[in-house]
């Protein structure tokens, strides 16, 4: 019941998302799609006794609509996707993890603080979203849910005035509760993930913003 409502409230700040931005005016505004790929590092201390995870997994996966809502400040939904699986050279039990997350973002150009080429931006997100952990193999039943917070920093160039390649680093802190015994936290994972990733960021509809 408690995720039925979160996942309720979250679609009603996504309309919300949606709404703010279509009653702003279209001569100024722009949107922009992204697209990442890279590695995430989990922190060790969310698993269980005995199973460690490689300290560099890889796929990550984010996927992102973003509005500039003028030069500086501006707003995204986006969808992560990260794999983690056991360390090879340990003693941990085989395991593999999908480790999915959507959050809502606030946006920020740090160019009015941090001088830059014209070809280049550095913005900054944050903003809260939830989680949701689904272990593979053996450990299905051990799912698990949890509320998070994500801050990190995008490096564009720009390669026109409508695409720009980037680097983005990121940090998610989970707001999540140990687990009720050792067993349920099996082949799971309830804690904080660092991601890297390099992507594309398209705009959409017209440039006034673009980085």
């Amino acid at each position: 019941m408690r995720i039925q409502k979160i996942k309720y409230s979250f679609c009603f700040l996504a309309l919300m998302f949606m709404s703010v931005s279509g009653f702003s005016q279209t001569e100024t505004s722009t949107w922009k799609a992204q697209f990442a790929v890279g590695i995430n590092s989990p922190s060790q201390s969310a698993f269980v006794t005995n199973f460690e995870a490689k300290p560099v997994n890889f796929p990550t996966v984010h996927i992102g609509l973003q509005r500039m809502l003028n030069r500086n400040f501006g707003a995204k939904l986006d969808y992560g996707y990260n794999r983690i699986s056991n360390a090879t050279n340990s003693d941990s039990p085989e395991f593999k993890i999908n480790y999915s997350r959507i959050n809502i973002q606030a946006v920020y150009d740090l160019g009015s603080i941090i001088r830059v080429p014209n070809s280049y931006a550095i913005m900054a997100h944050a903003g809260p979203g939830y989680t949701f952990v689904k272990p593979l193999g053996v450990y299905t039943d051990n799912n698990t849910s949890f509320l998070n917070a994500m801050a990190g920093l995008e490096f564009h160039y720009g390669i026109s005035q409508g695409l720009s390649v980037f680097l983005d680093t990121s940090y998610i802190y989970a707001f999540s509760s140990d687990y009720d015994t050792t067993f349920d936290g099996f082949g799971t994972f309830n804690g904080n993930l660092l991601t890297a990733t390099i992507g594309v960021s398209i705009s959409l509809s017209g440039c006034y913003y673009c980085q």
